[in-house]
């Protein structure tokens, strides 16, 4: 059994510190945003080629290998645009009494550019694994991908648990393209979907037979996808998962305070007069 408990302790622990270090850090001040940015930046560049490189390897090495490597790629795209750097042409909250496709349209344009990163992402990944014998790295992604995509149409249709939390202060307006509902069509189909994937996956990773390389990689794929299927469940149960990256948000609660206090350090309007007295208008010619 331990074969398949390491795979999937290292897929649930690489999936919880992962979701909770990004939250700190787009919790921190702006000033820190480029810092991140190109940091994440060259780890993004380094797990590129470590993707690469691990995709033609077909041990157990090459599969934890080319799983981080998915996971720190799309730890990018994900800072870059809870950092504000990649969201979309609008970013201003929905029109009031918009409805149906036009909502949908500006929902679309609040995150254009992301999901044209994603894209772009996608390609970079498949040129990476091409015609090389290890795609872990490349599964990965696709199941990231395709869960996320899941998961924004569940929460622009209407969920429970929107986790609007999560978002820092400059994406609030956000919030405003999303639905507050116990449920909607979608979820249970893209609940069933997906399971209907993961059972396969499962089946296949605990075959007799099935080789070392072929147990770890298929089960790291396999566990991540069961995590986003529970995710997707967490949208409708009446659960506080926020509570699981408390941690990470201690960054965007202290952002909070800092900003409470300046402002209640900045000179109030009854200040104003008094200010105004004291310094003399410009003279004029």
């Amino acid at each position: 059994m331990l074969e398949y408990g390491l795979p999937f302790a290292f897929t649930v622990l690489v999936w919880w510190a992962s979701t909770g270090a990004i939250l700190y850090l787009d919790g921190l001040p702006r000033r820190t945003f480029p810092r991140t940015m190109i940091a994440m930046t060259l780890l993004a560049a380094l797990a590129i080629w470590g993707m690469w490189y691990s995709s033609g390897q077909t041990t157990v090495a090459g599969a934890y290998c080319g799983f981080t490597c998915a996971i720190l790629i799309w730890a990018w795209q994900e800072v870059a645009f809870l950092l504000g750097y990649l969201t979309g042409s609008r970013r201003t909250p929905c029109p009031e009494g918009a409805r149906g496709w036009r909502r949908a349209r500006y929902a679309f344009d609040a995150v254009a550019h992301h999901e044209l990163a994603l894209v772009f992402l996608a390609i970079a990944v498949v040129l990476a694994t091409w015609d090389r014998p290890n795609h872990t790295g490349l599964w990965t992604y696709l199941v990231l991908w395709t869960m996320r995509q899941s998961a924004k149409l569940n929460v622009f249709l209407g969920v429970r648990n929107l986790n609007a939390d999560f978002l820092p202060e400059h994406l609030k307006y956000l919030q405003t393209y999303f639905v507050r509902a116990p449920m909607n069509p979608l979820l249970p189909v893209s609940v069933a979907a997906a399971t209907l994937v993961a059972v396969p996956l499962w089946l296949a990773a605990t075959a007799p037979g099935a080789s070392a390389f072929t147990v770890a990689s298929t089960t790291l794929v396999a566990s991540l996808l069961s995590l986003a299927i529970l995710e997707h469940l967490l949208l409708v149960l009446p659960l506080p998962a926020e509570r699981l990256w408390s941690w990470g948000m201690r960054s965007h609660e202290a952002t909070r305070r800092a900003k409470a206090a300046l402002r209640a350090a900045a000179p109030t309007p009854a200040d104003v007069p008094i200010v105004a007295a004291i310094v003399p208008p410009p003279a004029r010619h």
